[in-house]
């Protein structure tokens, strides 16, 4: 017999190798020996991983069934479904106590992939490489419930008021999946007993939207296929809702009714532990609250984790990437620098990303209120409104004719893949002609130029040899004239930092957004195909027509996200590109009026031979 558990409390997985338990959930065990505190088993949705051993009671042969837990079924059971064709019907009904059935830990390649899926940890892990160590000190191991007005405790306190909580208000999508699929209109979280039927709805309701068999999909990972599937549950605040609007472009993120920006200043190298260890600190200056801030590289990489873990369907834009030597090199330093500073820019102008509480954290957090700063880092470690319950976030526009038509979203998403996916091609070509033109103007160019210049100074210099008065005149003006394309040499080997190099380091963020785009089309076009498996099941009188709605009704959510995210990222695109555009084109004129500007001056000395 496999050995069972049933978990005592809920417990959310963290790390990677962990799976998430819900209070009740019954699991199937790998084996009885804890390691270490821990246990290895697979929960009810299929998750293999470890779970903490005193959260979870070993359920032992003789043990009774949980009290009260099907309290509110009928005394006298349902009736059994009629067996298929194959099977001999049923004898017996089920005690209606019954405990349900534990999932079978599934063999190897049961599930078409070699080993058992892992739980969802978050999609982006930081790295702690050498460009900037974790200090001990900023990242402890304790917990967020244990400082005064964090996330943990105040949602014990909403429930020990009774959900009376100001601002606080539950949403769940598992009632209606309850409902919708078991036909008798029982609670959500009271399954039937097995074989039970629910009356004479059970025939459609014996079909169900299949999950992936990837479970690593960015689909199932993100959450998306749990909501989608009616299986978010969790407490919304009302500062947490992310509202979708109707803009004269089709659905818009709400705009921030406060706007600011953040100037990113003055890089200073600091040292700490009588100087063993160095760091990189950047003066942080937001325009809402004119206080600064320092921050470290470390604090954007981690701000930039929870972040990507939080928003699956929005683009956080990647950071200027890390470095493992000449981390303090003056160029290195001032690059590193004009990239934080594009990131913060777009952090900044997103509507959502910008009143972010764990953006907001970061950037109003005195520098040296450590015991704020950890407060509030934990606090957003400890966000429950991720994966699933993500999306319940998410408000859309309400009433007749505001949802929207699946088919068309379909194929504003597949013109957007395809736009993306051009864009790229053509980045990447202008990135790699741009870093080719600026290597030569930075080496080739200078070179020839100064080779020129200098073939006119030999010519000058021979003519010197002339002591004739009146060649004195000329003499000097072809020397002058190789002063001037000497100069010209140093002023094309500077240039690229004023217009290439600015382009290149556009073209650098929204390389990034673009690599983001397909993991966000991904979860739109995956609750699109549970659409299309609920309708096809409808049309076969396989599934109540309540419950596909629910379904399709939660793809709406997701697709109202995913084109607000698109509208946004087409409205930032036309601004920067724009601006970078005219950036360019405006140095390049100055940089020619300053060659111009060097020849007129040797052609001037002609005159006076």
């Amino acid at each position: 017999m496999a050995l069972r558990a049933r978990a005592l409390y809920d417990f959310r997985s963290e790390n990677p190798g962990e799976i998430s338990l819900r209070e009740h959930e019954v699991l199937s065990l790998c084996s009885e020996q804890d390691i270490e505190g821990w246990l290895e088993g697979v929960n009810s949705r299929g998750d293999r991983g470890l779970f903490p051993a005193s959260y979870v009671q070993v359920i032992r042969a003789a043990e009774p069934p949980p009290p009260a837990r099907y309290a509110n079924l009928p005394a006298g059971g349902f009736e059994p479904l009629p067996p298929p064709a194959a099977f001999k019907p049923a004898a017996q009904q089920p005690p209606p106590a019954a405990a349900p059935e534990p999932f079978p830990l599934p063999p190897p390649a049961a599930a078409g992939y070699p080993f058992p899926p892992a739980p969802y940890g978050g999609s982006y892990q930081p790295s702690q490489g050498s460009d900037d160590d974790w200090d001990d000190d900023w990242d402890d191991s304790s917990t967020v419930a244990d400082e005064p007005g964090a996330l943990g405790s105040s949602y014990t306190d909403y429930e020990a008021a009774g959900g009376a909580a100001s601002g606080r208000y539950r949403l769940s999508t598992r009632s209606e999946l309850s409902l919708g699929s078991r036909g008798g209109g029982h609670p959500a979280g009271h399954p039937h007993p097995p074989g039970g039927g629910g009356g004479s709805g059970g025939a459609k309701s014996s079909a169900t939207v299949s999950r992936n068999l990837n479970r690593f999909s960015t689909f199932v990972k993100s959450g998306g296929e749990a909501f989608v599937l009616g299986e978010a549950s969790g407490f919304v605040k009302d500062g947490d809702k992310l509202c979708v609007v109707l803009g004269p472009r089709g659905p818009e993120w709400q705009e921030n009714p406060y706007p600011f920006q953040c100037s990113i200043e003055d890089p200073t190298k600091q040292t700490k532990f009588k100087g063993m260890k160095s760091y990189i600190a950047y003066k942080l200056v937001p325009s809402h609250t004119g206080q600064q801030v320092h921050r470290r590289y470390k604090h954007f990489d981690w701000l930039y984790g929870r972040l990507a873990e939080k928003f699956p369907v929005i683009s956080v834009p990647h950071l200027p990437e890390k470095q493992a030597t000449g981390r303090f090199e003056e160029d290195f330093i001032s690059k590193r620098r004009k990239g934080l500073a594009w990131w913060m820019d777009h952090m900044c102008s997103h509507p959502v990303l910008a009143q972010c509480d764990a953006f907001q954290h970061f950037l109003t957090c005195p520098s040296t209120d450590e015991k704020a700063w950890k407060q509030g880092k934990r606090k957003a470690e400890k966000d429950e409104m991720v994966g699933a319950n993500f999306f319940l976030t998410i408000s859309v526009p309400a009433g007749p004719g505001a949802s929207l038509d699946l088919q068309e979203v379909e194929s504003q998403v597949d013109g957007f893949k395809a736009f993306t996916k051009k864009m790229d091609e053509s980045a990447l070509q202008l990135n790699h002609t741009a870093n080719e033109f600026a290597r030569k103007q930075v080496t080739g160019f200078k070179k020839e130029y100064q080779k020129v210049g200098h073939s006119f100074k030999c010519l000058s210099q021979a003519f010197e040899l002339d002591q004739q008065a009146f060649s004195a005149g000329l003499n000097q003006a072809i020397a002058f004239t190789a002063e001037a394309y000497d100069a010209i040499g140093d002023l094309f080997a500077d240039q690229p930092r004023q217009d290439l190099d600015p382009v290149m380091d556009l073209l650098a963020l929204y390389q990034g957004h673009l690599a983001n785009f397909p993991d966000i089309i991904h979860v739109q076009k995956g609750a699109l195909t549970k659409v299309k498996e609920s309708k096809r099941h409808v049309e076969e009188g396989k599934m109540e027509l309540q419950k596909a709605e629910g379904i399709q009704e939660r793809c709406n959510i997701i697709s109202f996200a995913t084109l607000a995210e698109i509208n946004h990222f087409h409205k930032i695109r036309v601004r920067d590109f724009k601006s970078q555009m005219q950036h360019f084109l405006q140095q390049q004129i100055l940089f020619f009026q300053k060659v111009t500007q060097k020849l007129e001056e040797a052609l001037h000395k002609y005159d006076s031979v």
